[in-house]
């Protein structure tokens, strides 16, 4: 025997099943590329050089991890696929003659030449792209560097090494799988699941339950903070709930309408019907996987989309001027003073307009109705409120009016939350609301808007000390009362710059705990981290795409192969050709968009918490977040749509060969 022969007859192997090597073949080397690319730009030292540098390398990294985590799984699951195709031909190499070992050598070399394969031409492509992803990304940050081209060797090493150990594992489990199977397994191997499964009411319920909870998670959830804490528990619950259902859930439901016999005996019922029970047992967790990771596609795509698309609006919430000043424990005299330094140092470079100012305190406090609790009360975190107490006075300056109040009344803004009836209670002191406001000009209160804030109008400053005094050693109290000072600053970029920086140099100097910031000043970091984080949105999107339409593609080979024999008896039972394509039409166009009418359905229930998220970022406009969604849906839908078509064709040509 030839000392080539194995290597021969594996290249043999691999070019007979190309249908489903090949696909395998290009996601190896796209997963690769991918890999590299994000672990090259994570490590690149441009990035060191722009605000917000060390943030957005932060964010590449976990980028990394996840395709690390992620590839492993995929190419496992992917590799299911091309086993079980492959065991009635390692059985049929057994009952000739080939031992084992034979085999395993035959396994070895196939693997061998894929892993040299897909290294090499995904190190190729990555390197050859890395340059032109990172000039992509610093466009997206609005960021230049000087051009050139470099071969980062710690990222060739890195994705080497994973994804060597990647071919590694993935061969031994299929060594595993041929070693312990007898032949006869293996020749039936394409045809397990084939027996009809049953029905599994507990598992369907528990399905049903844990969807109901996710979902009911995501519509309760009100205050952005709640939704940090509530957001992973309702994602677990949602997906442990999608697999059970579609395991369990949809076999249940295709046997109830099997039971259903005006509807069961019909032809393109009854053969679908039939055809999907006994194909749903083998497909239900690919199906769920294709849910899951569509779901993951449209809420990274349309999160990140709106992160970008709404930069301008982000920095408008959290810089309502284009300078702002916070001071904490300041005096009003210390606030005049302050002020007045602030504003001769800003005349200086810039045309100061539109200046507010205003002294204040914000209380941590734990709402229950209309009354707030200052103590730290363990079991009641995700009713956590923020009261901005303003004194009368100050409200009464920046709105130019004379209202009066009486010491146990206090004006109301509710600027998100709710509070009935027509009192408030602060730890042991009530107060009467003599009057809701609507309209505040008060700035600053954009990076409050995390839990249910209220600005609470109080008849003295007095009155707003006493109430912070009460509090416990576990919400940080004041001597004094905060000072916020805002102005836009008409002139060139470098000048707003550079007065941000003298004006924290004058609080520096005179011992005040505070800080100045900047529009223009921060706007590098804020482009450095949302930019980062679309980039990242958009990687893992083409990522999980490209995962979905192959986890789509095998399974359409999948069932093509496994439906041949079974359109083969269609026919000779008298079933003209234009039946059966009606049959397979109806069967995989219920099969295939199952999964994304699932998706769809879990974005919808998922909306809210996930506005609630975004506030954590900044983003308060729900309007283009769900434009951004809807937008996203669409284009992913007709997306979807077009490998629906191209993979049913490959399905009807195998069933119909």
């Amino acid at each position: 025997m030839s000392r080539f022969f194995y290597a021969k007859l594996a290249i043999t192997n691999i070019q007979k099943n190309g249908k489903t090597y090949y696909p395998y073949i290009f996601t190896c080397i796209g997963t690769i590329a991918m890999y590299y690319i994000m672990h090259f730009i994570s490590i690149n030292d441009g990035l060191n050089n722009m605000s917000g540098g060390d943030s957005l390398k932060i964010i590449l990294n976990l980028g990394t991890y996840v395709i690390a985590i992620f590839s492993v799984i995929f190419l496992f699951y992917t590799n299911s696929f091309l086993i079980k195709r492959r065991k009635k031909e390692f059985g049929l190499f057994n009952i000739l003659g080939m031992e084992k070992k034979h085999i395993a050598r035959v396994m070895l070399w196939e693997a061998f030449f894929v892993t040299v394969t897909s290294l090499l031409f995904g190190l190729v492509t990555g390197v050859l792209a890395s340059k032109l992803m990172f000039l992509l990304l610093l466009k997206i940050l609005n960021f230049t560097v000087p051009f050139g081209f470099v071969i980062s060797e710690k990222s060739l090493l890195t994705t080497v090494a994973i994804f060597l150990g990647i071919f590694v594992l993935t061969l031994l489990n299929n060594l595993r799988q041929i070693h312990l199977a007898n032949p006869i397994e293996l020749i039936k191997g394409g045809e397990v699941g084939e027996r009809e499964p049953k029905t599994k009411w507990l598992m369907t319920l528990i399905g049903m339950i844990c969807l109901a909870i996710g979902y009911y998670i995501a519509l309760t959830t009100e205050s952005p903070l709640s939704a940090l804490n509530m957001f992973f528990l309702a994602v677990i619950l949602v997906i442990v709930g999608t697999f059970a259902l579609f395991i369990a859930g949809t076999i249940t439901l295709l046997k109830m309408l099997r039971k259903n016999k005006a509807f069961y005996y019909k032809t393109k019922h009854f053969i679908s019907i039939s055809g999907m029970i006994y194909r749903m047992k083998q497909n239900a967790a690919g199906l769920a996987s294709i849910c899951i990771l569509s779901t993951a596609v449209l809420v990274m795509l349309s999160s990140t989309v709106s992160l970008y698309v709404g930069m301008e609006d982000l920095l408008d919430q959290r810089y309502p001027k284009d300078i702002t000043i916070s001071a904490n424990n300041l005096s009003e005299e210390a606030s005049e003073e302050l002020r007045s330094i602030v504003f001769a140092e800003a005349e200086t470079q810039v045309d100061l307009k539109n200046p507010v100012h205003y002294r204040y305190h914000s209380l941590g406090a734990f709402q229950n109705g209309h009354s707030f609790l200052l103590s730290n009360d363990e079991t009641s975190i995700n009713k956590m409120s923020l009261l901005h107490l303003i004194p009368l006075s100050e409200y009464n300056r920046m709105e130019n009016r004379s209202v009066n109040l009486e010491p146990n009344e206090v004006l109301l803004a509710t600027l998100d939350g709710k509070i009935a009836g027509n009192s408030i209670t602060i730890a042991d002191s009530t107060f009467q609301i003599k009057e809701r406001v609507n309209n505040l000009t008060i700035d600053g209160l954009g990076q409050f808007m995390l839990v249910n804030t209220y600005v609470i109008i109080m008849p003295d400053p007095e009155t707003v000390l006493t109430l912070s005094q009460s509090a416990d050693d576990s919400i940080i109290t004041t001597t004094d009362l905060s000072y916020y000072l805002g102005f836009d600053a008409n002139g060139n970029v470098a000048n707003e710059i550079e007065l941000t920086t003298s004006i924290n140099s004058i609080l520096k100097e005179n011992s005040i705990n505070g800080r100045a910031e900047g529009l223009e000043s921060s706007k590098e970091s804020f482009y450095s981290v949302y930019g980062g984080l679309f980039f990242l949105g958009i990687f893992l999107g083409g990522l999980f795409i490209m995962a979905t339409v192959l986890i789509i593609y095998y399974k359409q080979i999948s069932e093509g192969f496994d439906d041949k024999h079974r359109y083969e008896i269609m026919k000779k039972v008298g079933l003209s050709n234009a039946e059966i394509k009606k049959t397979i039409r109806s069967q995989v166009v219920v099969v295939f968009f199952l999964p994304l009418i699932m998706a769809v359905i879990h974005i919808a229930f998922a909306f809210k918490i996930i506005a609630k998220l975004l506030a954590l970022l900044n983003l308060t406009n729900v309007s283009l977040f769900a434009i951004s969604t809807a937008g996203t849906i669409i284009v992913f839908a007709i997306l979807y749509a077009i490998v629906y078509v191209l993979t049913a064709r490959v399905y009807y040509r195998i069933v119909s060969s």
